[in-house]
């Protein structure tokens, strides 16, 4: 069963599998493509995945593992030096950094 922390891995596998760059709707795109079904046998995480993606994002951007948007909604979602090199398992189950939006689970 996925948990709210597993975003973090799901967002940071999708833009290296991108290239390291994608717009919001690619990276839902390929989060969807490689974890269908554990999405599906997440229980009520199911009805909320897509937001949860963003508060991974967010977070993934407060701690430098993306570069930041400045706001600009349609601007792709990009990693920094740090999010294309860094272990995956460590940044799932990092505790909170620099968080600076609370967001149950995170």
């Amino acid at each position: 069963m996925v948990g709210r922390d597993e975003f973090r891995y799901f967002v940071v596998e999708a833009l290296r599998s991108l290239g390291g760059s994608g717009s919001v709707l690619e990276v839902t795109k390929r989060v969807w493509q490689v974890h269908e079904h554990d999405l599906r046998a997440s229980g009520d995480l199911f009805y909320t995945w897509q937001y949860d993606v963003r508060w991974a994002a967010q977070y993934l951007r407060n701690n430098g593992y993306m570069k930041a948007v400045d706001g600009d909604r349609r601007a792709p979602w990009q990693l920094t030096e740090l999010g294309r090199s860094a272990d995956l398992t460590e940044i799932a189950l990092s505790p909170k950094l620099k968080t600076k939006h609370q967001h149950p689970g995170l």
